[in-house]
Formats: structure tokens, sequence, C-alpha cells
């Protein structure tokens, strides 16, 4: 399997990438290859789903992560094979001196095959200048459901975003035909984090999308996902066979129950099945 190519990194920078291809084997799907390089890795499989769906935590023993560190994991689903992807803990950004620290996700997804990719929130520290891309690649017949969670800062600790850049970028693709592209630039105390057009003083911002979905799913979303706390937002679109939802607020708990309440709607209509929250959520 080609694994993605590293940028350059002084030696004091945690230089970290991950493999893994999961194929459909019999009645389960397996981790049928895995390459590593530095501290990022998956612990043992899951199959707690009677279909065999696997699910994998990606784990980062660090904790977090710094200026000039680079982070990259590729996924390969293969045909008719079944995912979910997490991550024990948030994704922690810390205040860096003057270097970009770098997450990159490269998710391929073969013919029949369904990834769902549920990491937990993306944590950027006030000072810290990050830059994450998320590139998703579908075959044709091929399914998606997903999350993106980032937070500005941890406003309960005191730790504002009032200087520091996240840098974002998620596409989605099938057949090489794009169907979502996004790029948010976001800098400390800027007019994207402070504009009602942008942000709004909010701090918690999510995207979930779920592809293959009809039209007329929007309008059940929008029913069964309903913010009520202060000053949420919560919107859904369709584009190009894929349903968008997007919140805004300034609770990552909160993100996170509207944004899974959202995922188990997607997976009832799309898959016929309940949603099967990872049991490390829990601890």
């Amino acid at each position: 399997m080609a694994l993605l190519e590293l940028r350059p990194t002084k030696p004091e920078s945690w230089r970290a990438r991950l493999a893994l291809r999961f194929e459909r084997r019999g009645e389960r799907t397996i981790v049928a290859a895995r390459e590593h390089v530095g501290p990022l890795v998956v612990q043992r499989p899951f199959h707690p789903e009677a279909d065999g769906t696997c699910h994998v935590y990606v784990l980062h023993p660090p904790g977090g992560v710094v200026g000039g560190d680079a982070l990259e994991l590729e996924v390969d689903v293969q045909p008719n094979a079944a995912v979910l992807v997490t991550t024990p803990a948030a994704t922690k950004f810390y205040r860096s001196a003057g270097r970009t620290a770098v997450a990159q996700q490269r998710l391929t997804v073969r013919a029949g095959g369904l990834l769902e990719w549920l990491p937990q929130e993306t944590i950027a520290f006030g000072g810290a200048l990050v830059s994450t891309s998320t590139e998703i690649m579908l075959e044709p017949g091929a399914r998606f459901f997903g999350w993106e969670i980032s937070c500005l800062g941890r406003p309960a600790s005191g730790d504002s975003f009032v200087s520091g850049r996240l840098e974002q970028r998620l596409s989605l693709s099938e057949a090489g035909r794009p169907l979502l592209v996004d790029r948010l630039l976001t800098e400390g105390g800027g007019s994207v984090a402070r504009g009602p057009w942008g942000w709004g003083g909010r701090t918690v911002y999510g995207c979930f999308v779920a592809t293959g979905a009809p039209r007329e799913l929007t309008g059940v979303l929008r029913e069964a996902v309903r913010p009520d706390g202060a000053g949420e937002l919560f919107a859904v679109t369709h584009v190009g066979g894929a349903c968008v939802c997007r919140y805004l607020g300034t609770s990552a708990g909160r993100a996170r129950e509207q944004l899974c309440r959202a995922w188990g709607v997607a997976r009832e209509s799309l898959q016929q099945k309940a949603a099967c929250p990872p049991r490390i959520w829990a601890t």
C-alpha cells in the first residue's frame, strides 16, 4: 500500500503516519493490512454489531500536537467492507512558537463499501498554528458517513483563541467528481471568528456528511435535530446526493450530541440499522 509522502520536519517534531486497509472476510470486516511510522497506531479492532462492521480507534499516545508535528492517516476500505473509525479522545493542538502543525487524512472507499468517520473533536489552543485536511474519495456505489468537530480555544479554562490560525479543508469526491469542497481559514481574533457571517463569536463548529441520501432526508434531519442551546445554530443542505449538516455553538459536547443524532437518523434511513456508538465514548 502506498503511504502518503510527508513534508520534511525537524528532528524535534513528531513524524507519524498510519495506513490501514480493511477487507470483508466471511461475516466480518477485518484489518487486512496496517503500516505505521511514529506515534499513530490502532489496537485490536472490535466487532460489536451483528453485521460484522469493524470498529477501530486511532490512537496518538503523545496526547497533543505541537508546532512542526505532522500526522498522516490513510484508510482504504475495500469492496463491501464496513468500517467505523473514531478516536479515544479529542485531538489537541498546542500553542506554537511559529511552526505549523499538520494533520492529513486520506480516506478511500471502494464499491459497496461503507466508512463511518467519527473522530472526537479537534481543539486548537490559543496561539496554535494548525492545518488540517480530510480527503474522501468514493468509488461508485460506496457510502460515507462522517463528521468533524472543531473548537477554538478552551473557554472554560480561560484559553481564548485571540491569536493563532486554524486552516481546515474537507473534500469529498465520487468517481473523481467533486461533491463537496469546504475550506475554512480562521485567525484568532479575526473577522471570521468574530463576524456574524463566520463563527459569530461562537467557539465550536461541526459538520456531518451522509452520502447516497435522497433529498427528502434533509427534512427528516431538520425535524429530528432541533438545537435548544442558547445561540446554537443547525442547518441541513443537500449537495450532489449528500446531506450536509452544520452545527455552530459553544459546546463540544452539544455538537457531538447533535451530530450523533443526525448520524443515527442517517444510519437508520440509509443502512436500516440503529446507531452503535463506540464504547470508548462512554469511558
